[in-house]
């Protein structure tokens, strides 16, 4: 990786699930029933394929999202905020009569938040209409576990094309997992996706050998501010996280995942890769929003490089 501010501009294609988010701000997260309080409301769209299409572009990738919508306000609005931020859009497809994943969001003053999510409906599973022969000038594609027909047809055609391939490990089936994770190159979970997967399993070198010995290539989990750890074949490895001041932690992982397909596009070596990762999340904790506290590539790697001083 080198320290030049310039960005590279990998091509990327993110597969998977786009929501509509309404995110409450509040002093503290509620318990139980009853009235709560809030100091500000957004509206916006989300959705962790999404979110990752929107992180790499801010990043400077050429992103492109493919993904199912319903053909209602959400639809088209989430759509329309994808183009503005420079996000091809032509795999994204509305359908009629399709209801679109909504998100709910509460979030406190500590950046924790929770989250109530539709999943959407009435969305067709087939994956026939996706354009997989533009595959062959991508250099890198994501997706979520959301809609596994679209990730398996994706997956499939980029590994002939040779192209690697991430996973968003949130949380899912597990037969969801087992369909995937002989597919796919780089599997990084979040913590709970991770354990509800392998939830035998006692610690998280375990359950990371456990998601490799089921296909993938390289297993991560995200821990926030316990940093990441990864097994590959070359064993069980850690980067720490970087010290920020969170304020708003919605998105992070999405970030996190869309920042790895950049590096991983832009050829960096793993390790290299996850630490750009890290360090885009961070900085994203520290800014309200999900996609609106992505930092730039520069700003990035402003804090990649104050690790060297």
């Amino acid at each position: 990786m080198t320290s030049s501010t310039a960005s590279p501009s990998p091509r990327l294609v993110c597969l998977g699930l786009s929501a509509f988010d309404i995110t409450w701000q509040v002093e503290a997260l509620p318990h139980g029933g009853g009235k709560t309080r809030a100091v500000d409301l957004r509206e916006g769209g989300g959705g962790m394929a999404a979110n990752a299409a929107a992180a790499a572009a801010r990043l400077g990738a050429q992103a492109c999202f493919w993904g199912r919508g319903g053909e209602d306000s959400a639809g088209r609005e989430m759509k329309a905020q994808l183009g503005a931020l420079g996000v091809d859009t032509r795999g994204f497809r509305l359908f009629a009569g399709g209801r679109t994943s909504v998100s709910g969001i509460v979030v406190d003053t500590n950046g924790e938040r929770m989250i109530v999510n539709f999943r959407g409906a009435s969305l067709p599973s087939d994956a026939t209409w996706l354009p997989l022969e533009e595959l062959a000038q991508a250099d890198a594609v994501l997706a979520d576990p959301r809609w596994p027909e679209g990730a398996l047809a994706m997956f499939a055609a980029a590994r002939a094309y040779g192209l690697p391939t991430v996973l968003d490990g949130d949380i899912a089936d597990a037969a969801v997992f087992d369909a995937l994770l002989p597919h796919t190159d780089h599997a990084v979970f979040s913590e709970p996706g991770l354990a509800g997967y392998a939830a035998h399993a006692r610690t998280a070198e375990e359950q990371l050998q456990f998601a490799r010995m089921r296909g993938c290539r390289l297993a991560a989990v995200t821990l926030g501010e316990r940093g990441v750890i990864w097994a590959d074949a070359d064993g069980v490895h850690q980067l720490p996280a970087f010290d920020v001041r969170a304020v708003d932690t919605t998105g992070a992982g999405d970030v996190f995942h869309g920042a790895f397909a950049f590096a991983l596009g832009a050829r960096w070596p793993v390790r290299q890769a996850f630490q750009f990762s890290a360090a885009v999340a961070a900085i994203k904790c520290t800014r309200p929003g999900g996609r609106e506290g992505v930092p730039d590539y520069a700003t990035a790697m402003s804090l990649v490089e104050s690790l060297k001083e």
